[in-house]
């Protein structure tokens, strides 16, 4: 009859690891922009000096379309602040 010893107490069980946020090229693009937006907004209230305008024109069709990325970019870092709060927790 042979009997085998359970192996010694280590505390309690570990939570298993959980898979690491891998953000895609789209998560890239959007927080480039949401940074760029930051950084432009971070000049029109300190230096009252808006880089994008000076860029690209005065509310050029360009000009438009970079400020319609940014917010675009930043409502889609709503849903990446979502996943990456349910990642992390």
């Amino acid at each position: 009859m042979s009997t085998t010893t359970p192996p010694p107490y280590a505390g309690p069980a570990e939570r298993s690891p959980q898979p690491s946020f891998m953000p895609t090229v789209l998560d890239w693009i959007a927080l480039l922009l949401v940074i760029i937006g930051g950084l432009n907004w971070g000049l029109v209230g300190a230096f009252d000096v808006d880089l994008v305008a000076l860029l690209f024109g005065d509310m050029t069709l360009l000009t438009r379309a970079v400020y319609a990325l940014v917010g675009i970019a930043a409502l889609y870092s709503l849903s990446l602040l979502a996943r990456f709060s349910r990642r992390s927790s």
